[in-house]
Order: structure tokens, then C-alpha cells, then sequence
């Protein structure tokens, strides 16, 4: 029976990690006209346990996108420097969407295993009530 729970409890961990990661997509999406936003990266690991020799994983540190700015020439808004430009952010759409779309898929898929490996518990136990 440990396996079953095991199992769900994997795919629970996985689901709220996922969730998390739209979370902070969404978050990007939703800053990719702010200037000087940097967009967050999510990564993950696997949450240790001494007992199992599977882990359920985690959302590790969320980390900033280190990469350049984008410079926009906009001479009227009052962060431009003396040049006219200021720094826009470093969301690119294009990937946060396909990152979204990943996630979702992830979310899924984990719900998939969890709803199956409760079916599978379920008649586990009425197999074993005959």
C-alpha cells in the first residue's frame, strides 16, 4: 500500500511544482512591458528523504534571467537616458509560452499518474474486501 501513497505523493509534489512555475510565468508575462524587469527562472530538485529511494521534487531557488536588457529608443519617456533609449525587460513571449505550454503539459501528465495510481489503490482495496 506505501507504493500507492508513494506514488501519489510524488505526483502531488510534481503538480505543485508545476504550478508554481506557471505561477512565475505568468508573472513574466504579465511584467514583459515593465522596464527593467528581468524574468524569473524556475528550476528544480529532488526534495531528499532518507526513507524513500524515490524523491518527490521541489521548486529550488528561483533565480533571476541574467541576460541583456532590451535597449528601447523612446525619447519621450522619462526614463530614457540623455541617448533617448532605456532599458526594457528580457521576457521573450515566444519562449514563456512554449514554457507555459511545457508546464502544463507537466501539471498533466502528473495528474494522470495520480488519479491512476488512486484507481489502481481503490481496487486494491476492493479485491481485497471479496
Amino acid at each position: 500500500m506505501s507504493d500507492f501513497s508513494s506514488a501519489r505523493s510524488i505526483s502531488a509534489s510534481g503538480m505543485a511544482a508545476q504550478a508554481q512555475r506557471l505561477r512565475h510565468l505568468s508573472e513574466n508575462i504579465s511584467n514583459a512591458d515593465t522596464p527593467g524587469y528581468r524574468r524569473k527562472l524556475v528550476s528544480f530538485e529532488a526534495a531528499m528523504r532518507q526513507t524513500d529511494a524515490v524523491s518527490p521534487v521541489q521548486v529550488g531557488r528561483v533565480r533571476l534571467d541574467q541576460s541583456e536588457l532590451e535597449r528601447i529608443f523612446d525619447p519621450t519617456n522619462p526614463l530614457s537616458d540623455e541617448t533617448g533609449h532605456h532599458d526594457g525587460s528580457n521576457v521573450d513571449m515566444l519562449i514563456e509560452l512554449s514554457d507555459a505550454r511545457e508546464a502544463q503539459r507537466s501539471y498533466e501528465a502528473n495528474l494522470k499518474m495520480f488519479d491512476q495510481a488512486r484507481k489502481m489503490s481503490s481496487s486494491l482495496m476492493q479485491l481485497l474486501r471479496r
